[in-house]
């Protein structure tokens, strides 16, 4: 396979300096792209950088991950409009190996293969250089007049960011720049992998390394910024990023962002985010363009990330959680899932605590949903609708309002989802 022509097809390339594919079809080549450590988990955002390492390895290339320990200890100013707060040595460790683990999933970091991935770490190279080691060895080469050119500092020193930008920042690209030549000198790294954002960064790299070395042979390629087709901001929900931790976003929930994309977003994120054949996406396309009811685009979408990401029992346990407001057989499905995906499952629906005593030895129904949980305004009421069949206890209907409601019926020990008319939930937390 050919590195460039896939992430042509796949909308996965933005800008690339002249001479990129010359030299990746020219030898193995090894690329490197930057991840910043400050979380311990990845989010969907970083994952078309990774993907970007995926294809490269797949097409016989070598993928270094680099986790940006020091220049995580900066803060990258690109696209920010105002300064991160720093971190320090013993957190930036956690988060390399916390990160490692979730890259592992899509590079092969075990095997002997000449093009097997490796994650470096560019605290491990920079903690070692003082302050007047580096201004004069590698800061002298490039010009302020050159950084001051790049938008990332443009648009900070413009007046879009309130307090301007700290010399630490402003030195972040010079940083990366470092690690571009490192990588070159120790690794014989010759391509940088980024987003359009990290342009400017990256290009000064290469600029380092002619200036320094003289030697031509350094070259970047970027990708483009993933949008949503409504202008909004990709990866982002309502409760912020979507993580590749489940203890951050459960496998129930990643399953469920990927699923309500839109039709326009599911034809474009399948080609970035996932590994399918040009053949398999063309065909999932023409179904969905057949049936869009159907949704084979987000359905397909879904599985693949949530079974690279998570499993594909944590995928089929998405799934099955995904069909608790309707199946037949929810009452099951209840008592199988367990207490992340229940609550994800009815995240928002009001919730009532009631203490473990009053249930432990059994409680009439209509006593705990109308005194102990206001499910119900009155016992009258709920009366009326448990005789219309309209109450129902962990999605099975309630044939009595006087029906003992008990401890052995607690959902994962603690909860009780009754069920109001067809479309009113409400989880009772027993504690």
């Amino acid at each position: 396979m050919n590195f460039i022509e896939e992430l042509q097809w796949r909308g996965m390339i933005h800008s690339m300096m002249p001479g990129t594919e010359e030299q990746l079809s020219k030898e193995m080549t090894t690329a490197y792209l930057g991840i910043d450590p400050t979380a311990d988990s990845l989010h969907i955002g970083h994952l078309v950088g990774v993907m970007m390492l995926r294809h490269l390895q797949r097409a016989g290339h070598k993928p270094i991950a680099l986790v940006g320990g020091a220049t995580g200890m900066i803060g990258d100013p690109s696209m920010k409009s105002q300064e991160r707060k720093l971190i320090d040595e013993t957190t930036l460790r956690h988060n390399q190996e916390a990160i490692k683990k979730q890259l592992a999933k899509f590079l092969d970091f075990e095997s002997d293969a000449p093009n097997r991935a490796e994650l470096v770490n560019n605290y491990d190279w920079m903690k070692e250089f003082s302050f007047l080691a580096f201004i004069r060895d590698v800061g002298k080469h490039i010009t302020v007049n050159y950084m001051m050119a790049k938008d990332s500092v443009k648009k900070r020193l413009s007046g879009e960011a309130r307090d301007g930008m700290s010399f630490t920042e402003f030195s972040y690209q010079l940083l990366q720049g470092y690690d571009f030549l490192h990588l070159y000198k120790e690794r014989g790294c010759r391509l940088q992998l980024g987003g359009s954002d990290q342009w400017g960064n990256m290009t000064t790299g290469t600029e380092l390394i002619r200036r320094m070395l003289g030697a031509e042979d350094a070259f970047a390629l970027t990708c483009p910024l993933i949008t949503k087709a409504d202008g909004g901001k990709f990866g982002k929900t309502e409760s912020g990023n979507v993580w590749l931790d489940p203890k951050y976003t459960s496998p129930y929930k990643f399953y469920q962002f990927w699923l309500n994309v839109s039709d326009a977003d599911a034809e474009k994120y399948i080609k970035i985010f996932t590994s399918l054949s040009r053949e398999e996406i063309e065909s999932l396309i023409a179904e969905q363009q057949a049936d869009p009811g159907l949704r084979p685009l987000q359905k397909r979408l879904a599985k693949e990330l949530t079974v690279m990401v998570h499993s594909q029992a944590d995928y089929e346990a998405a799934v099955e959680a995904s069909q608790i407001l309707f199946s037949n057989k929810a009452s099951d499905i209840l008592h199988k899932i367990d207490e992340d995906t229940l609550l994800s499952v009815f995240e928002g629906v009001p919730q009532y605590e009631v203490s473990a005593e009053a249930v432990a030895t059994g409680i009439p129904a209509i006593e705990l949903c109308t005194t102990l949980a206001p499910v119900f305004p009155s016992k009258g009421e709920m009366r009326k609708l448990t005789q219309g069949g309209g109450v129902s206890v962990n999605k099975e209907k309630l044939a009595d309002a006087n029906a003992v409601i008990d401890s052995s019926m607690l959902l994962n020990g603690k909860y009780l989802l009754v069920q109001r008319g067809k479309k009113n939930y409400y989880l009772i937390i027993v504690k």
